[in-house]
This record gives C-alpha cells, structure tokens and sequence, in this order.
C-alpha cells in the first residue's frame, strides 16, 4: 500500500514539474517577434548573407560586356568564433541569391561539397555496361572562372554594469581564377550586446 501511494505521488509530482515547462513552438520565420540571442541564429546568417550579395550583385563584378554568366567556385568559410557553426549555411544562402540572381552559376564539381556523383558517372563511359550515347563525353566540363570565400570572426569587449558587447565579422571575397587577383571584397558587422553571464557558443 505504501509501495502504491508513494508511486502516485511521484507520478503527480513529475506531471506537475512538467506542466511548468514552456510549450514548445514553431518559429514564424517571417515574422519572428522573439528576442535577440547572444549567439548567431538563423536570422543573422540571412541578414549577413543578404547584405554581402546584395554588395556584391551591385558592384557589377559579375557583368560581362558579351552577357554571358561567370562560373564561379566556392572556397572555405573559415569559423573563427567560440561557436560550433557550419559553415555550409552561410555559403548555401550565398550559392542562391547569386544563382537566382541569373548573374553567375556555380560549379558543382569543384571546391568543398562538390558532388563527386558528377565525376563518379563519367567513368561510366568505360564501363561495357552502358551505352555510350547515354554517358558525358570527356573536356565537357567547365571549369571556374572566380571563387568565393570568406571568414566568420568574434570580438567579444567587456563592458561596464556586468554587460558584454560580441562582434560578428562576416567577411567574403571574390578571386579571379586565372591571375588570383581579388575583384570584391565585403563585411557586415552584425553587433549583440547583453549579459556577460551569457557565454556566446
């Protein structure tokens, strides 16, 4: 009997805690009301992201006099924050609004996440297995013309009444494959101030 009454307490003692915890929500992204956080989210990668391509589609660095559209590559986004952050984020947001800005394409089979399923198909061609009507001729490839990459850094300054200020870098830079000469160059500042009891990562 005792056994049974102590399990029932128990029982209403966990259904009660877990009734004091907030709801769980999902995240209007259109019109996101909520606080700013110490950290980057999702609303400071598009902001950035924005930013730097709208800089970058203005600049005319991407305009040829024949109209044709450069190829482009992407290099690495260094991280040089105390957050875990991939980076892939920041560079798919970018790959986007340039490729639907129909100003430039991007090379699939060149520099980090490139699609080795590409490269993987034209060996088919050696392959008795499969007609070679159907398999990609070889010097079909295009090779990239510019790349683009970039660094995320964090500056965090003490402030005074127990307060932090952390400072987002979000840099990028456009080269030019054949001289390595670098065409543009862009960073947005994206600034948070709050409590220095919240550790940034």
């Amino acid at each position: 009997m005792k056994t049974k009454l102590f399990s029932i307490i128990l029982f209403a003692g966990l259904l009660i805690a877990g009734c004091g915890e907030p709801a769980t929500t999902n995240i209007d992204t259109t019109n996101d009301s909520a606080g700013a956080v110490m950290s980057l989210d999702y609303r400071d990668f598009d902001q950035a992201a924005s930013k730097m391509v709208q800089s970058l589609l203005g600049s005319g660095r991407l305009g040829k006099s024949d109209g044709s559209r450069y190829v482009l590559a992407t290099g690495r986004i260094l991280n040089n924050t105390t957050q875990r952050i991939d980076t892939d984020q920041l560079m798919l947001k970018v790959r986007r609004e340039i490729t639907n800005s129909g100003q430039g394409v991007f090379s699939a089979v060149v520099g980090p996440g490139s699609d080795k399923t590409l490269l993987e198909t034209r060996e088919l061609r050696e392959s008795d297995e499969f007609d070679t009507s159907t398999t990609a001729e070889k010097r079909t490839l295009i090779a990239p013309e510019l790349t683009i990459q970039g660094k995320i850094h964090q500056v965090i300054v003490p402030l005074a009444r127990n307060r932090q200020q952390v400072e987002y870098y979000f840099q990028l830079e456009l080269s030019e494959v054949k001289t390595g000469l670098t065409y543009w160059q862009e960073e947005v500042l994206v600034g948070k101030r709050g409590s220095d009891k919240s550790v940034p990562w």
